[in-house]
C-alpha cells in the first residue's frame, strides 16, 4: 500500500505581468482624469516671487440679512470704520489684512463698501471664498 501522496501539479495563474499592466493602466487613468476636466475655465494666474500668505488680523462677516460682524460683535456700516481703526491700531505689522466672509446670498454691494472702508484705513482686504458645493 502506497501511503505517500503523489506529486500532483497544482494549477496556478502567474499574475506578475497582470499586476504591472493594471498598475500602468491605473496611473494612466489617474493622470488623464486630472487633465481632462471639461468644467474648468482657463485663466492666467499672477505669479509671485515670495510667499503671498498674510497674517489674518481681523475677520468681518456679512450675513444674508446684510448684518456686519467684526469678529463676534455686530456693528453697523456707519460704525465699521471707527471700530476697524481700533482693531488695526493694535496690529504692529506693516500692512494688516482683513478677511471678509460673505454669505452666498448676501449682496455684493455690501462687501464692496466694506472693502472700500478697509482700503481707506490702509489695510488689505481679502475675500474668503469656499469652493465646496459649487456646481
Amino acid at each position: 500500500m502506497n501511503i505517500r501522496n503523489r506529486l500532483r501539479a497544482h494549477p496556478e495563474v502567474h499574475t506578475g505581468a497582470l499586476n504591472d499592466i493594471l498598475f500602468i493602466l491605473l496611473l494612466f487613468f489617474l493622470i488623464v482624469s486630472t487633465l481632462a476636466n471639461p468644467n474648468v475655465i482657463k485663466v492666467s494666474n499672477p505669479k509671485a516671487k515670495s510667499d503671498t500668505k498674510s497674517k489674518q488680523t481681523v475677520v468681518i462677516t456679512v450675513d444674508k440679512d446684510q448684518n456686519l460682524y467684526l469678529g463676534q460683535r455686530q456693528v453697523g456700516m456707519d460704525q465699521l470704520e471707527a471700530e476697524l481703526k481700533t482693531y488695526l491700531s493694535k496690529d504692529t505689522t506693516s500692512k494688516a489684512s482683513v478677511v471678509i466672509n460673505g454669505d452666498s446670498t448676501s449682496h455684493l454691494g455690501t462687501a464692496i463698501r466694506v472693502m472700500q472702508v478697509i482700503k481707506r484705513l490702509g489695510a488689505t482686504p481679502v475675500m474668503a471664498v469656499d469652493n465646496n458645493g459649487v456646481k
